[in-house]
C-alpha cells in the first residue's frame, strides 16, 4: 500500500527522494516575466524555474531563482499549485509574484533570453495544458479577462 520498497530481511521502507523545485508566473501589471533556456525548442518562452536549496524555503527559492535567473527582485510570492514531476524526481511547486524592482538581465549560460510581455503579445509558449506553467500562464490570461 506504500509508495516504497520493502527491505526482505529487515522490513526497513525505503522512499523514493524527491527534489522540490519552484516554478513562479512573476507579473507586473498586465505583463509577465517569460525566459528561454538554450534548451528549449526554439522560439519557445516559459515561467521561471529551480530547484530548491537545502535550508531554503520554497518562497526563499523563488525569490533568489527569479534574482539570480533575470536580475529581477519580487515580492508577494503566493502558492498556486503542485505538480508531481517524476523527471527524474521533481515536485513541481508553482508560485506567482509580483515584480519589485530590478532591470531584467539574463543569467549567462543558463537564460538565453528574458522579458516582460504584455498578455496580449506574448511568445509562444509550450502547447497544451499538462503541466504547471501552462497552468500559471493560463491563470494569467483568465484574471486579466484574455482566457
Amino acid at each position: 500500500k506504500e509508495r516504497a520498497r520493502v527491505c526482505p530481511a529487515c522490513r526497513h521502507l525505503a522512499f523514493p527522494r524527491l527534489s522540490p523545485a519552484v516554478i513562479v508566473a512573476v507579473e507586473r501589471g498586465e505583463e509577465i516575466l517569460l525566459a528561454r533556456s538554450p534548451h528549449f525548442p526554439r522560439g519557445i518562452y516559459s515561467v521561471l524555474a529551480g530547484f530548491v536549496e537545502p535550508g531554503e524555503s520554497a518562497e526563499e527559492c523563488v525569490r533568489r531563482e527569479v534574482h539570480e535567473e533575470t536580475g529581477v527582485h519580487v515580492t508577494d510570492v503566493r502558492y498556486f499549485a503542485s505538480q508531481p514531476w517524476p523527471f527524474p524526481h521533481s515536485l513541481m511547486l508553482g508560485f506567482t509574484a509580483r515584480y519589485a524592482g530590478g532591470t531584467v538581465r539574463p543569467a549567462a549560460g543558463e537564460i538565453e533570453d528574458a522579458a516582460f510581455f504584455h498578455v496580449d503579445a506574448l511568445p509562444k509558449t509550450f502547447a497544451g495544458r499538462t503541466s504547471i506553467s501552462q497552468w500559471l500562464l493560463e491563470d494569467f490570461r483568465r484574471r486579466l479577462g484574455r482566457g
